[in-house]
């Protein structure tokens, strides 16, 4: 089969919100070479802090719609209008839905990317009702060995359709904006050890159990640092009052992040599982060094041990805590915890993984 002039790829996501799959699928579409590829990105809803960062050459369709399952109708109009080579569905709950119309598109190739360990975040039967239909997609990328085991043994996925392809680390962006970035401790004093971490306060991310971590370490001169936003804010704010944490600081959502792990001593990944961690990724390429709990989604693909990170169990909350201050008190190199990052998943290595498997899908 012959390649068209160009591969018109139709990228799918609810927003463009600064989470780890909106920033893969904005890397993609920002760097694909354009002598081969035609990258479109349609949104459920026009919104997110990445929308300012996709280039002017990337056409942006908003369907207006609050609601995925809203939105499964329009998508489908979509994608009979636009008629893409490939259709990237790049969130688990599009996903699944869009997995029992694939065969209505016999000259698509369609490609998802989950973004989690599915049997440990989907939890809705209504959604895993359509996790049946899933080996209707060409291809399912999986970032993780975790995730590619789980889909083959809870969910019964064809090996053969899955592809490991870990995310991206851009580390040309991260250094515009560490450039950038001013210190955000300056209410700190310098002695104070700085531990930072970031995501979605949300169950998921364990930050109830770093919050249990640190009532262990009231009297340290260690402060703890949470950039994000999310629906068990106010759970977690009434948790930081009922034990007494007068250093732990939450900051919500930061357009730059990066700021807070530049000038950071530790980097934590509370998480209860992962996909394969981006901010564990990023921290890395800020040099900063990683302690990660032990859970599934690629943590042990990421850390090399006593290198960028070391791993322990945040479970036994006081054990960790002892972790923190052991670490805290090494010195770490930068530049070796940045190149382990580099050597393995920079911004060019993955690219270009993603490339061959799109020109190879297009192919058959």
């Amino acid at each position: 089969m012959n390649l068209p002039s160009k591969i018109s790829i139709l990228f799918i996501l609810p927003d463009l919100e600064t989470g780890g799959a909106e920033r893969i699928v904005m890397t993609l579409a920002n760097h694909l070479p354009r002598t081969v590829f035609e990258p479109r990105i349609m949104l459920l809803r026009k919104e997110g802090g990445y929308l300012d960062m996709v280039n002017k050459d990337v056409e942006i369709i908003d369907l207006k719609t609050q609601r995925i399952r809203n939105g499964l109708i329009p998508i489908l109009k979509g994608i009979r209008k636009i008629k893409p080579d490939i259709v990237f569905s790049g969130f688990g709950e599009v996903n699944a839905y869009l997995s029992l119309f694939i065969k209505f598109f016999p000259k698509t190739k369609f490609i998802a990317r989950e973004t989690n360990v599915v049997s440990r975040h989907i939890t809705r039967p209504e959604i895993k009702f359509f996790y049946k239909f899933y080996n209707n997609y060409h291809k399912i990328i999986c970032q993780s060995n975790d995730m590619q085991l789980d889909l083959q043994d809870n969910f019964k996925i064809k090996a053969q359709k899955i592809i490991k392809i870990n995310n991206p680390v851009d580390f040309d962006a991260i250094e515009q904006q560490l450039q950038l970035a001013e210190n955000p401790f300056f209410a700190h004093a310098e002695t104070e050890k700085k531990v930072v971490a970031i995501g979605n306060l949300s169950a998921r991310k364990g930050f109830d159990n770093l919050l249990r971590v640190f009532s262990y370490l009231k009297n340290e001169n260690i402060s703890l640092h949470i950039i994000g936003d999310g629906r068990d804010k106010e759970i977690l704010f009434q948790m930081k009052k009922d034990l007494g944490l007068d250093k732990v600081f939450f900051h919500g959502q930061q357009k730059n992040p990066y700021r807070f792990l530049k000038y950071s001593d530790l980097f934590v990944l509370s998480s209860r599982y992962e996909g394969f961690p981006n901010v564990l990724l990023e921290a890395g390429a800020c040099g900063v060094f990683a302690l990660a709990n032990n859970c599934p989604g690629g943590i042990d693909e990421i850390v090399q041990n006593g290198i960028n990170g070391e791993v322990e169990s945040i479970e036994n909350h006081e054990k960790f805590a002892q972790k923190i201050l052991t670490t805290l008190h090494q010195s770490h190199d930068k530049e070796r915890i940045k190149n382990s990052i580099r050597s393995r998943f920079s911004k060019e290595i993955i690219l270009d993984k993603y490339k061959l498997e799109f020109q190879k899908i297009v192919q058959k």
